[in-house]
């Protein structure tokens, strides 16, 4: 009679919440949601083994994937010009390839509140109304890269507080509105890459302090308009290819690269119209193992602070 009940107890709550722990609950393959009807194919189903792509320019609702936990392999949101939240996702936890999230109208990313790895790179690019990432407060680590790219109205990224582990590269470019990156302060360790481009209204890199010891491929510095020193860079040691300081106008030292001696390809300085020639000549001379290609072109504004010249500056 107990066992009856159980069953029976069990069988009313999967009709109750469309929700399974049963295997047989996972959806074999790809899937695209491209309207609204697609959504509840799905309703119940608590994996997907392949990629689940969601472009849906009229969807509004994605609340019959609310079982669903995980992603055997990308997790693309794209184009989805009629969905402001992501609410039904609100059980994922992980997507073993990439996660894209581009070209939407969403308000934020809430809807993702119980993701915690992301196995492959995490882009999020061109959400013109997202003003935050907090719903990814979860998230803890991604594998390949994270880019968070031209996003108009983003303010901060301190949704990505969690994450401590990047395993290739960094690129934060074109977010007009972003003030700062200290949402990236709980990442340790080398990266691959780091390219930090044309955030208008970023004042500092401290959230970066956390990298320390290598980029193996390129760091890039540009066209951060208000950015006045690299004082989040302390950490770097060495560049294995190119490192490009380039159009950030109001860069007046380079005391944050203080810890950099080696730069592996190309080096290029230029466009810092308040940067003394001397701060460029000390990074050279600082340099144990500097590249054969070095491209500087500064003000030529030379105070008191830094005279003289070093001798064997180019």
């Amino acid at each position: 009679m107990n066992r009856i009940i159980f069953f029976l107890l069990l069988a009313a709550f999967v009709c109750a919440t469309g929700c399974s722990d049963d295997t047989d609950w996972e959806y074999s393959g790809d899937f695209e949601i491209l309207e609204q009807s697609d959504v509840a194919t799905l309703a119940g189903y608590t994996s997907i083994s392949g990629n689940l792509y969601i472009k849906c320019p009229t969807c509004t609702d994605l609340g019959e994937l609310n079982c669903l936990t995980s992603v055997g392999e990308n997790l693309e949101i794209v184009d989805n010009d009629a969905l402001n939240y992501l609410h039904g996702l609100n059980a994922l936890t992980s997507v073993s390839g990439h996660l894209i999230i581009y070209d939407n109208a969403l308000a934020n990313l809430d809807g993702l509140s119980a993701l915690t790895s992301v196995g492959e790179y995490l882009g999020i690019y061109h959400n013109d109304a997202l003003t935050n990432l907090d719903g990814l407060s979860a998230l803890t680590s991604v594998g390949v890269h994270l880019i968070i790219y031209y996003n108009a109205a983003l303010t901060n990224l301190d949704g990505l507080s969690g994450i401590t582990s990047v395993g290739g590269g960094l690129t934060i470019w074109e977010n007009d509105v972003l003030t700062n990156l200290d949402g990236l302060s709980g990442i340790h360790g080398s990266v691959e890459s780091l390219a930090i481009n044309s955030n208008i209204a970023l004042t500092n890199l401290d959230g970066l302090s956390g990298i320390n010891g290598s980029v193996g491929g390129r760091l890039s510095v540009s066209g951060n308009d208000i950015l006045t020193k690299l004082d989040g860079l302390s950490g770097i040691t060495s560049v294995g290819e190119y490192l490009y300081i380039l159009e950030n106008i109001a860069l007046a030292n380079l005391d944050g690269l203080s810890a950099l001696t080696s730069v592996g390809g190309y080096l290029a300085i230029y466009g810092s119209d308040v940067l003394p020639d001397c701060e460029v000549c000390d990074l050279l001379d600082q340099l144990t193992s500097a590249p054969a290609d070095i491209d500087i072109g500064v003000s030529d504004n030379l105070d008191d602070s830094c005279t003289p010249v070093p001798t064997n500056c180019p």
